[in-house]
């Protein structure tokens, strides 16, 4: 007979801690909506803008990366073509797939858009080399989990 998983109730500690993140991500995603419409992009746009900034990308690879819908995606790049920050081209490796990409206006905006969230720079400048990396691998070890 199987007995069912017995859930324990997390401690004071762990209850803190998720609530602390969920402040965090509260305000990073608060600060990057504003960074965003200061250039007149809503917040999904200027999420795939950066990710486009870092390298081109097939629709399905920024949907699963966005975790949404691919015709999502494709009407997210649409906006952004038609201004001028993104392009479609053919994959090199694979001409039947179509990869979207920053052109130097987008990349020029997606560097504005990083250098524009003012929210975390200071309390982490605050924080010694050793500290951000501490930071750093635990934040890593926790989305590896």
């Amino acid at each position: 007979m199987v007995t069912p998983h017995k859930t324990r109730r997390p401690d004071e500690l762990t209850m803190e801690v998720l609530e602390l993140i969920g402040d965090v991500v509260s305000r990073f995603y608060a600060d990057y909506e504003e960074a965003a419409a200061e250039h007149a992009l809503t917040g999904a746009q200027a999420r795939l803008l950066s990710l486009l900034s870092l390298e081109p990308l097939p629709m399905r690879k920024l949907a699963q990366k966005l975790k949404c819908e691919p015709s999502n995606v494709t009407g997210i790049v649409d906006r952004l073509e038609s201004r001028g920050l993104v392009e479609r081209r053919p994959d090199p490796s694979d001409r039947r797939v179509k990869l979207a990409a920053a052109t130097d206006d987008g990349r020029r905006v997606a560097r504005e858009l990083r250098d524009g969230l003012r929210f975390a720079r200071a309390p982490l400048a605050g924080l010694s080399d050793e500290e951000r990396l501490a930071l750093r691998d635990l934040l890593r070890r926790m989305l590896d989990a």
